[in-house]
């Protein structure tokens, strides 16, 4: 590895919520720089969500994002010549990081549908353990498993 790793940058909490979480969610769902876009689209979503089941969003969005965050995933690795997938275990800001692409991944696939409905019933579909996030998950677990014997591959 060369140079020095990058610094870890201190990101400020959403203004509505002041969480974390929903601000760095924000940002990953932004686009061309447009913040304000992106968090109008994160609180129209919880607006919906508390609409339509009567429970809090905070509490849908952190049960979602909990389902969803995998705890083994595969990397690939060169050994003499073979290319192997070998399970290993995610690390706590990857983890966070996998679940957001997965949910902004299934929601951009769903076209027709304004974002905020589709961010909302992914939400509330994960929430539940069901929806394209959670698949990606089970699929990503399932790998892991079936590759179970390079694990003495890991570093």
């Amino acid at each position: 590895m060369r140079g020095k790793k990058a610094p870890k940058r201190k990101i400020k909490p959403d203004p509505k919520f002041s969480n974390m979480m929903i601000a760095k969610f924000t940002n990953c769902l932004m686009l061309d720089g447009k913040k304000s876009v992106a968090q109008a689209i994160v609180y129209d979503c919880f607006d919906f969500i508390t609409e339509k089941t009567k429970q809090d969003p905070l509490e849908v969005f952190d049960k979602a994002v909990k389902n969803i965050t995998p705890s083994l995933e595969v990397k690939g690795r060169r050994i003499g010549g073979a290319n192997y997938q070998v399970p290993v275990v995610v690390s706590g800001d990857r983890k966070m990081q996998l679940a957001f692409r997965w949910i902004i991944e299934s929601i951009r696939k769903k076209k027709g549908k304004p974002t905020y409905l589709s961010l909302a019933n992914e939400l509330m579909d994960a929430a539940n353990n069901e929806g394209d996030a959670i698949k990606k998950k089970i699929d990503m677990h399932k790998m892991a498993e079936a590759n179970k014997a390079f694990a003495h591959f890991a570093r």
